[in-house]
């Protein structure tokens, strides 16, 4: 296959995946501007809570990193019913887990919160913006599953659709709720929460009307179809738990080190998040693209796998350049506290120069994942967030501020980068590798 026609495959799928995953973080990023207007404990009670929710929402974020390339298998191998059950044995896991988690994360909100260092009045508005905010999570984990599902079937359009729509509705509510209202950070709780709900509905109305088209019955899946779900699950809920602990720790030592530390880390964590799932489009394409061909034809996996690698530097150099350009701007635009936005400035080159960097891990974990290589994944990022937590400790025992919470994030993600760069040399994918001698099960 030729350059063009895999250059053509791939941004066929990542060009919607990057408005998919740019609609999220961009309503953090509007959720951060209108707070940060409200003053620095606010803003700051939202950079805690918003790690909280995190935490809870990454850790299974396996619904759609396990579906998609366990759906395209299916797909690939022309069995629809198999793709069926697994797409409604993820519906139930999404929704059951999501239930469980607002009942745990509502109830135990404040011995949360003080565990991330949050006291007082800090402690008093992350606790309500949380509580608002845990009765959307089993809409939110309903359109993961939604995510992953059409991702299989190599569809990214519709996914983009409708988070675009519900996007566009936050941006509307929170202004509406938060100053209109006079709800101050609780409005741009019920904003997002409302919106989250909306999207749930509009994938639930999408899932009936192509109900024929995705072999969905009304049936329960059976542990067939549940057992690779859950498998990938359980390395991917190890994965993601690792990665987002390490943020979340990253988070409660800033938190320790004063108000202004924690609502700084806050709008630079905004922006670096943002940036990273902004590559994340390519790791989609790679979840979709690898998992589909993985099975049938490693060598054209392979290729796939190349260009992809190759699209992620070039988004990351890009990604750095324009960041750079923002330097003396894009701080402001989030807080008019002149100590907070001095913080953003001191830790702002990291932003920059670790953008490349990212790409390329980024795209390498949706490689991995369209390989089905959850095992890997799961004990490499646990590797590289024990690593990260004694640099953190180091940090908060020295004092080093915020500039060494930043540097023990980079620690982690030359770790990842190390990791998966063997994986990919000495792996399934590697050259030297003959794919007609591996199973495609192997580890």
């Amino acid at each position: 296959m030729t350059a063009s026609r895999l250059d053509r495959d791939i941004l066929r799928l990542a060009v919607p995946a990057l408005g998919t995953l740019a609609a999220d973080p961009i309503v953090s990023l509007v959720d951060t501007a209108f707070v940060g207007q409200l003053g620095k404990t606010p803003l700051a009670a939202l950079g805690v809570s918003v790690a909280v929710f995190s935490v809870a929402f990454f850790l299974f974020n396996f619904l759609a990193y396990g579906t998609t390339p366990l759906i395209a298998g299916a797909v690939a191998r022309g069995d629809g019913d198999h793709a069926g059950r697994i797409t409604l044995g993820a519906l139930t896991l999404g929704i059951g887990v999501g239930l469980v988690a607002a009942v745990l994360l509502g109830w135990f909100a404040d011995p949360v919160l003080r565990l991330m260092g949050a006291e007082a009045e800090l402690l008093d508005e992350s606790a309500i913006y949380l509580r608002i905010r845990v009765l959307g999570m089993p809409a939110v984990l309903l359109a993961t599953v939604a995510h992953g599902v059409f991702r299989g079937y190599q569809d990214t359009k519709t996914p983009m659709f409708v988070t675009g729509s519900i996007s566009l509705f936050n941006l509307v509510l929170d202004p509406l709720l938060i100053f209109g209202f006079d709800w101050g950070l609780a409005g741009a709780a019920w904003a997002t929460t409302i919106a989250q709900w909306l999207g749930a509905l509009i994938f639930v109305a999408l899932f009936w009307t192509r109900r024929r088209r995705f072999s969905l019955r009304a049936q329960w899946p059976g542990m067939a179809a549940l057992r690779p779900l859950l498998g990938a699950g359980r390395a991917l809920v190890i994965r993601s738990g690792a990665l987002l602990g390490a943020f979340t720790l990253a988070t409660a030592v800033a938190t320790r080190q004063g108000e202004e530390v924690v609502a700084a880390h806050q709008v630079a964590f905004q922006l670096w998040i943002f940036l990273a799932l902004v590559i994340d489009a390519l790791a989609i394409a790679g979840q979709a693209l690898v998992g589909l061909h993985f099975g049938a034809d490693r060598k054209l996996a392979r290729a796939y796998a190349h260009r992809l690698l190759g699209w992620g530097i070039i988004g990351g150099l890009i990604l750095a350049g324009i960041m750079a350009s923002g330097w003396s701007v894009l701080p402001d635009l989030f807080t008019n506290d002149t100590v907070v936005v001095a913080e953003v400035v001191g830790v702002y080159a990291f932003i920059v120069a670790m953008q490349p960097l990212n790409a390329v891990v980024f795209v390498w974990d949706g490689i991995a994942i369209g390989a089905s290589r959850f095992g890997f994944l799961a004990w490499s990022t646990v590797a590289a967030a024990v690593f990260t937590a004694v640099v953190l400790a180091v940090v908060q025992l020295q004092g080093w501020g915020l500039q060494g919470v930043w540097w023990a994030l980079a620690v982690m993600m030359v770790i990842r980068f190390l990791a998966l760069a063997w994986w990919h040399v000495v792996g399934p994918l590697g050259s030297a590798q003959d794919p007609s001698r591996e199973s495609p099960a192997a580890a």
